[in-house]
């Protein structure tokens, strides 16, 4: 293995990569010019804000921006990063791709890299930038690639990368996917690290970490579960830390940068919907956690759910803004939640800026469960979500048919139903905002200095209920598919209103698209980081041949092809030797630790979401003004293109999975889930200007940069038709789809200048 040099895996790729050597080694044509403005993290920085300092685009001339350039090859669902002039995402079937950020011309291309972190990735620089990393996960390995030349940065951790599946107190063999689809945060030479344990009984625990950039050095671990001694071990049964997994932050993390503060959003404890074997309030579950960035110190929390029963784990972006109460200056720090709250604290020593009550909640009756006596509900300010569903809230528009409206109102009538916080059961409960609704990652922005809070929110409420947790049966693969696949994709593979048909996939997929996109996500899928690699080989072999018809054999089908590129390589700098095994959501009861009692194991039966029989609109966006603690407007956020036909408008759609990004112009700019990039007032919610329909859905967070006197929003589209409806043509000509740049008209552009970055 070559690991200095101009390192290529094949001879042809030499010349090529010699070339970007020379080329980048000329570092002075990557400096900034004045002006220049970059996205150089995930959600815009390390505060996550996903704010931009820039007014070349207003609110008067936001309606004249046109496709700058575009990109056909890129690929939705990650957040792409702008820096010195350089786009750095995904295309090309899961490559890790560099293109000009002018033109979209391809500078290098990595190819086999569709297992790496899903929403996005990190980048860090030295201070004279020469050396410039871009950072991430692949199975399960983090590790590096050189920014300038697309090749592993060998020099890190052990031959390239460091193995998170070690050093979690777990065997290492047991453990199946722990990376996290959303990339952590960089803070001086630090990567901080959550991750994604997966939702099973005996899943691995969620502890933060944070390890040296240069070396891949651990500097702090951070038990989320503690150990005997640590504090909140109290919280738990005795041997709790042994077997109980998640408490994990498979979401946003945010730093404030200046303070060297880390603020965690924590997810819940595993199983999520059932604890009779973590008995007690299971700190840190479902809290808000502030740590020392330098060194992983507990400097406050909040606990947000108390003895999660219902999914309720953080993962939206904490927003960092500055607030003006009571003739005083307070740096807040404020958290969306899946509840439907938005809690606000100040940022430096956690206390609550308006009081949040323990209120009483009613009592599981589940055998063996103890579910908390009380939640926190806080007083101000109001929800930006649903938090109680009725007969009232089903959908009157004909998306449904009467019969159906009325099927479902007999199943309501006989759904336990006692609000936000109502136990699940062996009998149907009514679970709200739900564990898909609320706010979820990229969700949320901030304007830093005027106390202006945003939340994108979805009203996604289910029906779901518990049952014995099920040893496998049928062919490999059929029950990962009922759990995880069905709901979407149809029980018979035919497809519904949320996703396609697989029926063809045999002839369409190979084996190896199929686990590269349950791994990672595409388009409007997110990614399964909960199944083990066994359980994901069983379900692409179902998919691609599955029994009793289909093409026969492992990893047959058909995949895109792409015109030659600049392609300096493949794959990450190890690949994993061997699948693991033994975790999941659904597989059977697995054993308890030795010495642990052997407690009934229950799982949920489905996620149960309703969809279009609630009432729109299914997607909101909101400001808060966290100055008075109110909602200052709330809007529908785009068009259910089924609805719309009828005349009814800004509904959203039931699963959006975008972003949103604020600009100091006062303009905000989100997808409406149905193929089209919206502008929004940011003072009264007004929408200002929609982009043509463009060629498929707009998944994953988009960017903002400012290059040579020009200002670019950037979006990811897929090739995908919307879930809201099919994209016309426009004047004969299909829309785009891949990465797509707008921007004003050069002669609409202006040169900014550079005092306010």
């Amino acid at each position: 293995m070559l690991k200095a040099g101009c390192y290529s895996p094949s001879r042809s790729l030499l010349p090529w990569f010699c070339f970007l050597a020379a080329v980048f080694a000329s570092a002075p044509a990557l400096r900034s010019a004045d002006g220049d403005k970059w996205w150089p993290d995930y959600a815009g920085g390390p505060a996550s804000a996903r704010f931009f300092e820039a007014d070349q685009i207003t609110k008067s001339n936001v309606g004249k921006l046109e496709i700058a350039w575009t990109y056909p090859f890129g690929e939705t669902g990650s957040n792409p990063i702008v820096v010195r002039g350089i786009v750095y995402g995904r295309g090309r079937n899961g490559s890790l791709i560099a293109v000009a950020a002018k033109t979209g011309k391809e500078i290098w291309i990595r190819e086999g890299m569709q297992a790496m972190t899903a929403r996005g990735m990190n980048y860090w620089e030295n201070k004279d930038g020469k050396d410039r990393r871009l950072i991430f996960a692949m199975n399960d390995y983090l590790q590096e690639i050189n920014a300038a030349t697309g090749q592993p940065v060998y020099e890190f951790g052990k031959d390239g990368v460091v193995d998170l599946r070690e050093g979690l107190g777990r065997d290492p063999a047991t453990i199946g996917r722990i990376q996290s689809g959303t990339p952590g945060r960089v803070f001086e030479n630090l990567i901080l690290l959550g991750s994604a344990t997966g939702e099973g009984y005996m899943s691995p625990p969620g502890d933060l970490r944070a390890f040296d950039i240069l070396t891949g050095k651990l500097v702090w671990q951070f038990h989320t579960v503690p150990h005997p001694g640590e504090f909140g071990y109290d919280t738990w049964p005795e041997h709790a830390y042994k077997y109980v997994g998640g408490v994990n932050t498979w979401g946003e993390i945010t730093v404030d940068a200046k303070r060297g503060i880390a603020y965690f959003p924590i997810g819940s404890p595993t199983y999520d919907y059932y604890g009779a074997d973590r008995r007690g309030a299971n700190l840190f579950g479902s809290s808000l956690l502030a740590l020392d960035a330098r060194t992983g110190k507990r400097l406050w929390h909040f606990q947000m759910v108390h003895h999660d029963l219902w999914d309720f784990d953080g993962n939206a972006a904490p927003q960092l803004t500055t607030i003006r109460r009571n003739g005083k200056t307070i740096d807040v720090v404020a958290y969306a939640g899946k509840t439907g709250f938005l809690y606000v604290f100040d940022r430096v020593t956690g206390v609550p800026i308006w009081p949040i009550e323990e209120r009483p909640v009613p009592k599981s009756d589940m055998p063996g469960e103890h579910s908390w006596p009380t939640q926190p509900f806080p007083t101000a300010p109001p929800p930006f979500s649903k938090q109680a569903f009725t007969v009232d809230d089903i959908n009157p528009h004909p998306v449904s048919t009467e019969t159906d409206r009325d099927r479902f109102k007999e199943r309501l009538a006989t759904t336990r139903n006692q609000g936000l916080f109502t136990p699940i059961h062996f009998d149907d409960t009514l679970h709200i905002p739900g564990s898909n609704g609320g706010a979820l990652f990229g969700y949320t922005a901030a304007e830093p200095a005027s106390g202006s809070v945003y939340v994108i929110s979805q009203d996604n409420p289910a029906i779901l209920h518990l049952v014995k947790n099920p040893s496998p049966g049928g062919p490999p693969g059929l029950a990962t598919y009922q759990r995880d696949c069905a709901v979407c994709h149809g029980a018979d593979r035919s497809g519904t209103q949320n996703g396609p048909s697989l029926l063809d996939a045999p002839g369409r997929l190979d084996a190896a698209t199929v686990r590269a996109t349950v791994t990672t996500g595409k388009g409007r899928m997110p990614a399964f980081p909960h199944l083990t690699d066994v359980e994901l080989e069983a379900l692409a072999t179902y998919i691609v041949a599955p029994p009793g018809g289909g093409l026969a054999g492992r990893g047959r089908g058909a995949s895109r092809t792409f015109p030659p590129g600049p392609v300096v390589g493949s794959g990450g700098a190890q690949a994993r030797p061997t699948p693991a095994g033994g975790r999941g959501r659904f597989g059977g009861p697995r054993p308890y630790p030795e010495g642990v009692e052997q407690t009934a194991q229950y799982v949920i039966n489905a996620y149960g979401t309703i969809g279009t029989m609630m009432k729109p609109p299914f997607t909101k966006l909101s400001r808060y003004d966290l100055n008075t603690g109110t909602i200052k407007w709330q809007v529908g956020l785009g068009d259910d293109a089924r609805l719309a036909a009828h005349g009814v408008t800004g509904t959203g759609v039931t699963q959006m999975r975008s972003s949103l990004i604020v600009t100091s112009a006062g303009l905000i700019f989100a997808p409406g889930g149905d193929s089209k990039l919206r502008a929004y007032d940011a003072d009264d919610g007004k929408l200002l200007w929609t982009s043509p329909a463009l060629g498929g859905t707009i998944r994953g967070g988009h960017s903002m940069y400012q290059m040579g006197g020009r200002q670019y929003v950037l979006v990811a589209v897929s090739g995908e038709t919307p879930p809201a409806g099919q994209w016309p043509k426009q004047d004969g000509i299909t829309p785009p789809t891949g990465y797509i740049a707008f921007a004003l008209p050069d002669k609409n552009a202006k040169q900014t200048d550079s005092s306010s970055r």
